[in-house]
């Protein structure tokens, strides 16, 4: 039996979001096509676009459907930069946080090395939370220059919910408009657009039980963007190409169903992590528990619990995890099979080894009791393998 443990990579596809995609896979039609097919696949669209603008807190004319987060990251980023740079040639700064996902992390960084944009990073606390003063600081020091702000909702690592509403007021004070990634926080904690005041915001399908491919950008319909890709004009001419129904129809369907359910799933994946967190300290005591120790919804993902083993390699704690059909992820990322140590930890004030030296578990829709014992059941063991055997690679490290 597998226990997955991953759901913030992706979560398992709900029933009624694949029944809702492959409703349509039989269909033909373009969506921009004027005969009867066409607009049988617009009027699956359209009413797609209303679900998920319910949902979201937003008006249907705000959504524009993209291929994932990525490429709503993406969107949102360069479109904003080249919209304010375009219209005030002064707006060259952005400023986000340390501990952002790469796909905002990686545009931001190519803007910079292509655009002439003077990026920025803002620290964060020894939670993870995104360091208020030092972003006033940096906005008050030459407000005039920001083109935009991106803050994520809720870290993809930790978990740590960050402080939207404050970054909203910050820059908003200035006319500078502000883009979150809420892929993390969409199904976890109560999320609306136009309630947070943001400008733009990114959503995706396979975090929540929708299919892999598609996500949106939310954008508000005054906000001027540059389009990325050029074509028939689809998507109020900001993303264009033919428009995905089926895969659409099927996000919506999970969209309606992760903001209806998210409370009482909230609770129960609350309860589950707290179980997790306290059986595995139990049984690893001198592990350390990262984010917010404060558990409320405000401040982390319910379905988040993320560990540093001093002592042992991430990697090989996931490998020996895996091996026995326990599935999770490592506090790192793999860069061309080297590993490396996670940027948010080192954000957070953790050296290399510690950063490197750290699991993600993340918890879902379909969880259970008998995952989180399953872990509990193999952790200890684990975690004295994973030891021995970092012990044995330095020792045949040391010089003789």
């Amino acid at each position: 039996m597998t226990v997955y443990l991953d759901h913030a990579a992706t979560t398992p596809i709900l029933p009624e979001a694949a029944a809702a995609m492959t409703a349509q896979l039989g269909s033909v039609g373009n969506a921009n096509s004027l005969h009867a097919s066409g607009r049988a696949a617009r009027r699956v669209v359209e009413e797609s676009r209303e679900t998920v603008a319910r949902a979201l807190g937003c008006r249907p004319g705000e959504v524009v459907f993209t291929s994932g987060g990525t490429e709503a990251d993406n969107l949102a980023l360069k479109g904003l930069y080249w919209s304010r740079r375009a219209s005030d040639p002064a707006r060259v700064r952005i400023l986000s946080s340390a501990v952002e996902h790469h796909a905002v992390l990686d545009p931001l960084h190519w803007l910079a090395e292509e655009e002439d944009a003077q990026v920025e990073l803002i620290g964060v606390d020894a939670v993870g939370r995104l360091d208020l003063d030092a972003l006033r600081a940096s906005i008050e020091a030459d407000p005039g220059s920001v083109a935009l702000v991106s803050v994520m909702w809720a870290n993809n690592e930790v978990g740590t919910v960050q402080p939207i509403a404050e970054v909203v007021a910050l820059a908003h004070e200035h006319g500078i408009p502000v883009h979150t990634d809420a892929v993390q926080a969409v199904g976890q904690v109560p999320v609306d657009f136009a309630a947070s005041g943001v400008d733009a915001m990114t959503v995706t399908g396979h975090k929540i039980g929708g299919p892999y491919g598609i996500g949106a950008l939310l954008v508000r319909r005054e906000v001027q963007l540059t389009a990325l890709l050029h074509g028939g004009g689809q998507e109020r001419d900001v993303r264009s190409g033919t428009i995905d129904a089926p895969a659409i129809a099927g996000f919506a369907a999970a969209c309606e169903l992760a903001v209806k359910h998210q409370p009482a799933l909230a609770d129960g994946l609350a309860r589950l992590r707290d179980r997790l967190e306290a059986g595995v300290l139990a049984r690893v005591p001198e592990a350390i528990s990262n984010g917010d120790p404060d558990a409320g919804a405000e401040h982390r993902l319910p379905g988040n619990a993320h560990l540093t083993f001093p002592g042992c390699e991430g990697d090989s704690l996931l490998m020996l995890l895996d091996a026995r059909g326990i599935e999770c992820s490592t506090g790192s990322a793999c860069n061309a099979g080297v590993p490396q140590a996670s940027h948010v930890l080192l954000a957070m004030g953790y050296d290399d080894e510690q950063a490197r030296g750290s699991l993600r578990f993340s918890l879902g829709h379909t969880s259970t009791e008998a995952d989180v014992d399953a872990l509990l059941e193999a952790i200890g063991p684990v975690v004295e393998r994973a030891r021995a055997a970092g012990q044995t690679s330095r020792a045949g490290k040391e010089p003789v």
